[in-house]
């Protein structure tokens, strides 16, 4: 990113920026030693804030994969556990007011529901929970 701003500023000052690039490595090579870009705590504090918003682990991994991150990497941070998946199912849910959540006819929209919350990433195991109604708990509040 930083060397896209650097061409970028170049284009505008009519420089090479090839006059750049050992200032660019230099740059990049003192934040990476002193901690100010680290790959893994990115992807842990991206990843604990999307799960706080009720997505998918697969939702998150392929968030953190879209940003650049390590398949590996992106795979680790947005490893869930199934009680967190279902609370992020739930999330969203409500979010998209689907199953115990919706305004309508449940029934009438149960297979729309459960496409919603498969196109969002959750297994059909967890997607049933929810809207079968393993959520009535937390519809009330």
């Amino acid at each position: 990113m930083l060397a896209r701003k650097v061409a970028l500023s170049c284009r505008h000052h009519e420089q090479d920026p090839a006059a750049f690039e050992v200032m660019l490595d230099e740059v990049v090579a003192r934040c990476v030693a002193s901690g100010l870009v680290d790959d893994q705590r990115f992807a842990q504090a991206r990843a604990a804030t999307l799960k706080r918003k009720g997505r998918s682990s697969r939702a998150v991994a392929a968030s953190l994969s879209a940003k650049g991150v390590d398949r590996e990497l992106a795979q680790a941070a947005s490893a869930a556990s199934e009680d967190d998946e279902l609370a992020a199912a739930r999330k969203a849910a409500r979010r998209k007011r689907l199953g115990p959540w919706s305004r309508g006819d449940r029934a009438a929209s149960r297979q729309k529901d459960l496409a919603a919350l498969a196109r969002a990433g959750f297994s059909m195991t967890i997607a049933r929970a929810v809207v079968d109604g393993a959520g009535d708990e937390e519809a009330e509040s």
